[in-house]
């Protein structure tokens, strides 16, 4: 997996720090482990994802979430830069960045938006940023 730079637009944005990331249904994982599923059946999804320091959770779209069949656990108010929204909390996710991986719970975004690669998952692969 590779890592890119995109450089800043002189009076449009800052620097960016985008990676590609593997997600997959932590729970398919398991199945795929004690030989309940075959290593082709886990979901999963191959995507670009912001580093956002400023970001929490590893958050991803809603339709990355229904693609790989995470259950709603639970409801989150979160402060985003239009406000405050209520987002849900998914299963846990295994996500893989540059051979590093962690599981997670997923927040999920409103289709449309970027996914997110927050403190909590960028602390448990161990990148300092």
């Amino acid at each position: 997996m590779t890592s890119q730079i995109i450089e800043p637009k002189p009076g449009v944005d800052m620097g960016r720090v985008v990676v590609e990331v593997l997600v997959e249904n932590y729970l398919d994982v398991l199945k795929a482990r004690e030989g309940v599923l075959s290593a082709d059946q886990v979901r999963q999804v191959k995507l670009e994802a912001l580093v956002d320091t400023g970001a929490t959770f590893f958050c991803l779209p809603q339709s990355a979430v229904e693609q790989l069949g995470l259950r709603l656990e639970k409801h989150k108010q979160a402060r985003t830069v239009g406000g405050m929204l209520t987002l849900g909390i998914y299963d846990a996710a295994k996500i893989t960045v540059q051979d590093r991986d962690c599981v997670t719970q997923v927040m999920a975004l409103p289709d449309g938006h970027q996914a997110l690669l927050g403190q909590i998952p960028l602390e448990m692969m161990d990148y300092w940023v």
